[in-house]
């Protein structure tokens, strides 16, 4: 009987959940979804000065935003510590690893050797293979791992393919460090294999630590997971990815009215496709995903494709769903809780009637959000510089007069709104649209809006009146 499957997410807690994470995260929790094993969360906080527990609770609220969950408890590394001082005594009393007692200042001898004879700074090894009987007074020793310094490893990638390392290559690095605290080789490696991990997909900028870490598997005799270094997330540009390519929190996404199921299936196509398939739902990604098809090229992250698939989505969303993500942002956006503040029930109906028509032409529930924001508009309503500029005199002009056949109209619905105004615009020898543009901007404040007949049954007669009348001359 087959293992069953176990991945890993292993943030560290010195910052947000950024878009990389989130990438590989979701890539750990589809492989453990199809193939019906599970996703553990270990938070690897053994960096104390750097780690917070508030960058704790931003990758949890990131993962949970998401809704990528984990199995059972996420585990602290730093809980852990006891158990990676055990192993590295382990391994010295195996002649896997030795106490090194080199001084700071032989250290940084050996560094500028190094460079003066244009080599890669390293240690010397002089401790190596040293007798107990040689130790100095006053150094506390590290551990370091004795690296095997002949032959070549190869590292067998599900993704890359066969890596071929050179051990001559591999330093005696410190895996216990003066303190007694481990170092991030030797803490992910005995964690990996007591939490049973059988498969580590994370980013390809761990392609050296893999290699390292197996000289740690093969002195303790543990089998290597199954690896698969996934390509890092670039710019359109190509380059590396920063804040103004994307390389920001999940917060900030959620932030800027992206949806999660639509975050989900952008971030699944960056290095993964499946034939031309755009639009998938959860069920499917599950079904069709396998690290064996992620794409050895670097992925580039597109704003403007995101944008395009979050509006899918927004489109496609259940009213009662949109407004329910609509309201959740509404504290996180510029003059947010204004609105929050105001949604009576009037306010909650009229913001009902309005998503239909909204969610037609918004790529993000920020610009949903904006198109609403004529329903709570009070009077006298504040313009923008295109509708200060239409509701000129002629524009004003051309309110009073349809200001008295609205006036007269009690039947207010779209079709009989557009009749009325469609009988005015034969009668003045005008467009439509060119009544509607001064409509528009008493009506909103704005030059552009829903149809200008939506925007009068949403806000209702009286109201679409009293503004009318405000800007009658």
């Amino acid at each position: 009987m087959s293992q069953s499957v176990i991945t890993r997410f292993s943030p560290s807690p010195t910052g947000f959940l950024h878009i990389g994470g989130a990438r590989t995260a979701l890539f750990n929790w589809l492989y453990a979804k199809h193939t019906g094993g599970k996703m553990l969360l270990r938070i690897e906080d053994t960096d104390q000065k750097r780690s917070t527990e508030e960058s704790v609770q931003a990758i949890l609220n990131g993962l949970t935003w998401l809704e990528l969950e984990w199995n059972g408890d996420p585990i602290s590394q730093l809980s852990r510590i006891n158990r990676h001082r055990e192993i590295a005594e382990e391994l010295v009393a195996a002649d896997k690893a030795y106490y090194c007692y080199t001084s700071p200042e032989e250290l940084a001898e050996m560094r500028k050797k190094a460079k003066y004879e244009r080599k890669p700074p390293r240690y010397d090894g002089r401790w190596r293979d040293c007798s107990s009987t040689k130790v100095p007074t006053g150094i506390q020793p590290v551990i370091r791992i004795k690296s095997p310094r002949d032959g070549h490893k190869v590292l067998h990638d599900i993704v890359q393919g066969d890596i071929h390392f050179s051990n001559k290559d591999l330093d005696d690095y410190i895996i216990l460090r003066s303190d007694a605290t481990p170092t991030y080789m030797l803490a992910v490696v005995v964690d990996d294999h007591d939490m049973g991990v059988t498969h580590i997909i994370r980013g390809d900028d761990h392609l050296t630590n893999a290699a390292r870490q197996t000289v740690i598997y093969d002195a303790m005799g543990w089998t290597v997971p199954v690896m698969a270094h996934i390509p890092l997330i670039h710019g359109l540009d190509g380059a590396k990815l920063s804040k103004r390519h994307g390389a920001l929190s999940i917060e900030a996404y959620r932030n800027m009215g992206y949806l999660p199921i639509a975050l989900r299936n952008y971030l699944v196509r960056l290095g993964w496709s499946h034939g031309n398939d755009e639009i998938m739902s959860m069920q499917k990604m599950i079904e069709w995903f396998d690290i064996i098809d992620i794409n050895k090229g670097a992925a580039r992250f597109d704003f403007k494709k995101l944008e395009a698939i979050n509006g899918q989505y927004i489109r496609a969303s259940d009213n009662k769903t949109l407004l329910k993500n609509v309201i959740s942002i509404l504290p996180e956006i510029e003059d947010g809780k204004k609105i929050a503040a105001q949604l009576n029930e009037k306010y909650w109906q009229q913001l009902r009637d309005a998503l239909p028509e909204l969610k037609k032409r918004a790529k993000t529930l920020v610009e949903l959000i904006k198109g609403a924001e004529f329903i709570f508009a009070k009077r006298p309503i504040s313009f923008d510089k295109k509708a200060t500029a239409i509701l000129n005199e002629k524009g004003r002009r051309i309110l009073g007069g349809l200001l008295t056949i609205l006036e007269d109209c009690h039947n207010w619905t779209e079709m009989e709104l557009d009749n009325t105004m469609r009988t005015y615009s034969k009668e003045i020898g005008l467009k439509l649209s060119q009544i509607a543009q001064p409509l528009r901007a008493a009506l909103t404040g704005c030059s552009a809006s829903l149809g200008v007949f939506a925007v009068m049954t949403i806000l209702g007669r009286e109201e679409s009146l009293a503004r009318i009348r405000e800007q009658v001359i």
